[in-house]
């Protein structure tokens, strides 16, 4: 039987907006929405692995499991010392599920995992979405994804791609929605790549994989999902938040 993890990384000293994880939505910290979220998933523990004893004690007091890790570069390298940390065994699948993402539902994580699980040669996916906004687009906040014919990731930047400028009709607009499924193995293989130049110009650790002639499968959305990076972000999601059956289904707990 496939066995699965779900790791949040997590951290105070996020640059766009300081101690974002715990600025609270309907009274609870956003990193315990997101704990609530995967924990409705019920495909496996999930913990969060973060450098701050601040969020350890926050997401333990409202009943979630988190680790203290060191200071990484990226959350999917943060994952993997939680996951070694926590010894975790007999496990098939991690996911790398970001900690300002608590607009996640458990449908969106089942299908974010089900490329790994139905296809032996995907190693690890991601989801994508629509960009309903020139204002989105062009957002460096926003991570844009553009992919083939197959689904399988081409590039990821912070700036609009594809390009407007040269080109009279709509362009296909789409941003990475951040729940990562990795194949344990390749989560190994992952941690032992240096970090690549395009990753540290962008800041976007998918980079690293298909730096290294890796793959990528995207896997497409229709639900709405919007981070919290900025002020701006936080309001909005809160207003998206307002109706969230599952909000309800586990503030009741």
């Amino acid at each position: 039987m496939n066995k699965t993890a779900i790791i949040i990384p997590s951290r105070m000293s996020a640059s766009r907006l300081a101690g974002k994880p715990l600025l609270k939505i309907n009274n609870l910290p956003i990193i315990c929405h997101v704990v609530n979220k995967a924990q409705e998933a019920n495909i496996g523990e999930v913990y969060v692995a973060t450098e701050d004893q601040e969020i350890v004690d926050v997401v333990k007091e409202n009943g979630g499991k988190a680790v203290l890790t060191g200071k990484h570069a990226t959350g999917s390298d943060r994952i993997f010392e939680g996951y070694k940390k926590l010894n975790l065994t007999g496990i098939n699948y991690l996911i790398n599920l970001q900690g300002d993402e608590p607009m996640t539902t458990p449908n969106m994580i089942d299908l974010a995992i089900s490329p790994l699980i139905n296809f032996n040669e995907i190693n690890i996916s991601n989801l994508y979405t629509k960009i309903n906004s020139t204002h989105e687009f062009e957002n460096p906040n926003e991570v844009k994804v553009v992919v083939d014919k197959f689904d399988y990731a081409i590039y990821f930047s912070r700036e609009p791609i594809p390009s407007k400028k040269l080109f009279k009709h709509d362009v296909p607009m789409f941003k990475q929605v951040c729940v990562i499924p990795f194949r344990r193995d390749y989560l190994l293989k992952y941690n032992s790549m240096e970090q690549t130049e395009l990753e540290k110009i962008e800041s976007i650790d998918m980079l690293r994989v298909l730096e290294n002639g890796d793959k990528i499968k995207m896997v497409y959305i229709e639900e709405e999902n919007y981070s919290v990076d900025t002020k701006e972000d936080l309001l909005n999601v809160i207003m998206k938040m307002k109706d969230d059956k599952l909000i309800k289904k586990y503030l009741k707990k």
